[in-house]
């Protein structure tokens, strides 16, 4: 806007945002992205709330003063803001679902670095437009790099070209980990890092 000289001077409310202080994050898949998403909230004075498959240690929990929420259908009613955070296998295939997704309170964003798979992208794209979910905050998508034609009608999402990873020292310690699951494997042991055909 100030580039394109949009810009006529401040207003009372003009492009009003929310401030996060005090809000709920809901993290669904408490590994090391959502441990260091969880650990970054606390500084920003957000409450942590998680789903995962196993509840974290207590004394991690208790470092990130989170609360563990067996069932996701009731944290997703409860929350602010719900990060995705799991891998995309076929038990999280849509683990945000339509009917999840619709759980959602009209106020929250939804925000997924992680993998397109995990969200009902049809769905969240006409709850968006609708009004029926605040926000969203993609850098996945569903179709790589295909875009449902909705997403990029919605004006409460904001959406990235799949670059969360992208630093210089996040590239090379991901071709780091090429190397060494290739000298795994080829020394005869098992690569730390496997696809299995079901995710393909």
């Amino acid at each position: 806007m100030l580039r394109d000289g949009e810009w006529h001077g401040w207003s009372p409310n003009w492009m009003l945002g929310r401030r996060i202080h005090g809000k709920r994050l809901g993290i669904v898949g408490m590994g090391r992205i959502g441990t260091a998403l969880a650990r970054r909230a606390r500084g920003f004075g957000l409450s942590v709330h998680y789903h995962n498959r196993h509840r974290v240690a207590a004394d991690l929990e208790g470092e990130l003063e989170a609360t563990y929420w067996e069932s996701l259908d009731q944290m997703l009613a409860r929350m602010d803001i719900v990060s995705v955070n799991c891998p995309h296998t076929p038990a999280t295939y849509h683990i945000l679902s339509a009917r999840r997704l619709k759980l959602i309170q009209k106020h929250a964003i939804v925000i997924n670095t992680a993998r397109g798979e995990l969200i009902d992208e049809k769905t969240l794209a006409d709850l968006l437009l609708a009004g029926d979910i605040g926000g969203a905050g993609l850098d996945v998508y569903e179709r790589e790099p295909n875009i449902n034609p909705k997403l990029l009608r919605a004006k409460t999402a904001v959406l990235l070209p799949h670059m969360a990873s992208a630093t210089l020292e996040g590239r090379v310690d991901m071709g780091e980990r090429v190397i060494i699951n290739i000298k795994t494997f080829t020394d005869g042991h098992r690569p730390p890092d496997r696809v299995f055909e079901g995710m393909l």
